[in-house]
């Protein structure tokens, strides 16, 4: 009998795996907790212990961090963009081989969401943050770094035709490469615990291959990594946030900005991130992700038709074809002369996406029962990328023309005379009509998406800790939303940017090994299921 027979045969149906598998949870409940005891023991002592040490030995955080990360990003790059482009490749197939017609949670199962409410969760937990603190710093960046060595395989820009060369290096970074990872997770989640029965957490994937050693201390190793992962990828994206919205409050109310200031903002964003964890999935997490996407189209469509309709769609579909055509180019690892570009921006963006994918993963398998394969693939593939692609390039193309035409000198100060990459937006910002009316609204958006982050992280983590069950006690989901403020502000005290970025590479190397496992387990799974 082969491994994937045995697992089939050992779901939810089964009485005897539901003994295996309550056998092997081995929780306690100190203080009303449900606690999953090695996972949840052992990170949670491991973070403290590197919150504490960060904030007592700032400088030598700043230093080791500062360090950290370029070293990982040189040596491991070609290991990262191989192994996207496995992924990517894997889910390109799911959308045509027969298996695609899977249903998450079986023939019967319908969903639980709207595509509208379905799609706004999936991209409030999944970009938010991201779209609006680089929509208009990568492009310009990229086409304006002194002598344009941070340019994409290093094209000319005076050349015809390349002067949005900038946009097409960012939609690669926030295309199929970066969804391909909370594709490949999501679904693996979603199959192993609405088809297979098992508890929602990573251990389950791997049954094809470990069998009943899940339970043991496998299964506790690969549960940690993805909390740490999660918690350093997901803090990452907070750090970047409050650093936003404090050059956003300087902008908009004269706050000088400063470290107490910034820590202040975690501090209190958490507090609003607990009242949202406290009201739960639907309302709170899915509410706040509604009134996210209605801000967010709503600032869209008016830079849009501000900066030019016309020229924007026809921007929009420019790139496209040049994204489409240089992508085998930009996903290859060997014989790279464009470094800065490379070991900079794309090996951290892809250890940044693995290290986000436990996290946005399993968010989005919580909330994809019903679907089939081939929906939830094109659906958390290729919809965002044409979505994130249109967002880039009409933010960061019109801040392009501005600069090509010798304005946007709030962009000019921020990202080309003076690297400021937090006031990017609102340097942009400044020069469009209404700016004291969009610029609060900017800002409300950042925090509401620094919020949503939060308490979905915040799920996520503790569903992980209590060992894939996802109606912990509310304790537990205030304990993981305070410890993710914390080491968001013990990372900026202890090295700023550097350190935030170094701490995501760090552990989404690892990650990477227990990703593409994933991808044999999940088709084994699929090719047991009725379609």
């Amino acid at each position: 009998m082969t491994q994937s027979q045995t697992m089939n045969e050992k779901d939810s149906r089964d009485p005897g795996f539901q003994t295996q598998f309550e056998l092997g949870q081995d929780n306690i409940r100190p203080f009303g907790l449900d606690i999953h005891n090695p996972v949840f023991l052992i990170s949670s002592l491991l973070i403290i212990a590197f919150v504490l040490l960060a904030l007592a030995n700032q400088e030598a955080s700043a230093a080791f961090f500062g360090w950290l990360r370029p070293l990982l990003t040189s040596e491991f790059d070609w290991f990262l963009v191989i192994s996207v482009d496995i992924m990517l490749l894997f889910c390109l197939a799911l959308i045509f081989l027969p298996v695609g017609k899977v249903r998450i949670g079986g023939k019967d199962a319908r969903p639980d969401y709207s595509y509208a409410g379905w799609i706004a969760m999936m991209f409030a937990a999944g970009i938010g943050i991201g779209l609006l603190f680089f929509g208009v710093l990568e492009p310009t960046y990229y086409n304006f770094s002194e002598g344009g060595n941070a340019r994409p395989l290093n094209i000319d820009i005076t050349e015809p035709g390349n002067e949005y060369i900038g946009i097409v290096g960012t939609i690669h970074h926030w295309g199929l490469g970066g969804w391909c990872v909370y594709a490949v997770v999501g679904l693996t989640l979603a199959i192993f615990a609405y088809n297979k029965g098992m508890p929602m957490t990573l251990r389950s994937a791997f049954y094809p291959i470990l069998g009943e050693r899940v339970w043991g201390w496998w299964g506790h190793t690969i549960d940690t990594l993805a909390v740490f992962a999660t918690l350093f990828g997901l803090t990452t994206s907070l750090g970047l946030g409050a650093q936003q919205v404090a050059f956003g409050l300087n902008e908009v109310a004269g706050i000088e900005t400063s470290n107490t200031v910034v820590v202040l903002l975690i501090i209190g964003i958490t507090a609003i991130a607990l009242g949202s964890v406290l009201l739960g999935m639907d309302k709170g997490v899915k509410r706040l992700s509604e009134i996210n996407m209605l801000m967010a189209v709503a600032l869209f469509i008016f830079v849009f038709f501000v900066t030019g309709a016309v020229t924007a769609i026809t921007r929009y579909f420019n790139v496209m074809v040049d994204y489409i055509t240089l992508l085998p180019a930009l996903s290859n690892p060997f014989g790279r002369e464009d470094t800065s570009f490379f070991h900079g921006w794309t090996t951290f963006y892809w250890a940044w996406w693995i290290a986000w994918s436990p996290f946005v993963g399993m968010f989005i398998a919580r909330i994809s029962k019903g679907r089939t394969v081939r929906e939830f693939v094109l659906c958390a593939l290729i919809a965002p990328t044409m979505v994130c692609a249109l967002w880039m390039s009409t933010f960061g193309g019109a801040a392009i023309d501005m600069l090509n035409a010798g304005g946007a000198e709030g962009v000019r100060a921020t990202v080309i005379d003076s690297y400021k990459p937090e006031g990017a937006l609102f340097g942009f910002l400044t020069e469009l009509p209404l700016y004291n009316i969009i610029a609060p609204l900017a800002l409300i958006l950042i925090v509401i998406f620094f919020v949503t982050s939060s308490d979905s992280g915040s799920l996520v983590i503790d569903t992980i800790t209590a060992g894939g069950k996802m109606d912990a006690p509310v304790s537990q989901r205030v304990f993981w939303c305070t410890l993710e403020g914390l080491v968001a502000i013990a990372l900026l005290l202890g090295g700023g940017l550097a350190a935030l970025q170094g701490a995501a590479v760090s552990t989404g190397i690892p990650f990477t090994i227990v990703v593409l496992l994933m991808c044999w387990c999940v088709y084994a799974a699929l090719r047991t299921e009725e379609r």
